[in-house]
């Protein structure tokens, strides 16, 4: 009787650990197949709800400020109207570095309130089970703060003719979060804030060069 006994406990505990070895397999395989597609639909996620922010930010800034060319640089000329050299104006550059800086700053931290839901079955790398099932939360939040540079850009615009471009360099990191998984992406955009046609040669520029801001 006591050999059936403890034949039959030795049994109950391989059958426990068995089964716990088999759980432990199949959570590892549901993890290696969803945490992939979890990090894309959250980066995705992540990368609109910032895009939406910085452009509905720089748009309206722009908007209401309505800078032009002059307000950045001037273009010197000599007694020939030969171009001698292009200076920036320090005050303005800064100015909007710190500006804007401070709007897209103040609009991501706002976001990071802000979440979305998708159906549990999105995150399964399934046709038949995508936008099925209960639905889980994504929560989005800025990582630190938007760093913003902006950056002379010089291209040819025909028979001596160059076309300056200043734009703003925008990059944010964003942390995209579902239950048991957090991901971080970095997005980077670019926008145009003013630009010019110089008619002549440029003296000694580098077609893509950041401007150095004035503290």
């Amino acid at each position: 009787m006591r050999y059936r006994k403890k034949s039959g406990k030795s049994r109950c505990k391989i059958f426990v650990v068995f089964v716990t070895l088999a759980f432990l397999v199949i959570l590892f395989i549901i993890e290696k197949r969803i945490s992939p597609v979890a990090e894309l639909q959250a980066e995705h996620i992540a990368q609109k709800n910032a895009t939406d922010i910085i452009e509905k930010t720089v748009s309206d800034y722009l908007e209401d400020n309505r800078f032009t060319y002059s307000d950045f640089a001037a273009v010197l000329y000599d007694d020939k109207k030969k171009v001698t050299a292009i200076e920036t104006i320090p005050y303005n550059i800064n100015k909007v570095q710190s500006e804007l800086g401070e709007l897209l700053n103040r609009n991501l931290e706002k976001s990071s309130q802000k979440s979305t839901k998708i159906p549990i079955g999105s995150l399964a790398n399934s046709h038949i089970l995508s936008g099925k099932g209960p639905k889980i939360r994504i929560r989005v939040s800025p990582v630190g703060s938007a760093q913003i540079k902006l950056r002379n850009d010089f291209q040819s615009a025909g028979v001596n003719q160059t076309c300056h471009r200043i734009t703003a360099i925008i990059k944010v990191k964003m942390t995209s979060s579902v239950p048991l998984y957090s991901f971080e992406t970095c997005v980077e955009f670019e926008f145009i804030i003013a630009e010019n046609v110089i008619v002549g040669d440029v003296p000694d520029y580098n077609p893509y060069s950041f401007i150095d801001s004035v503290n």
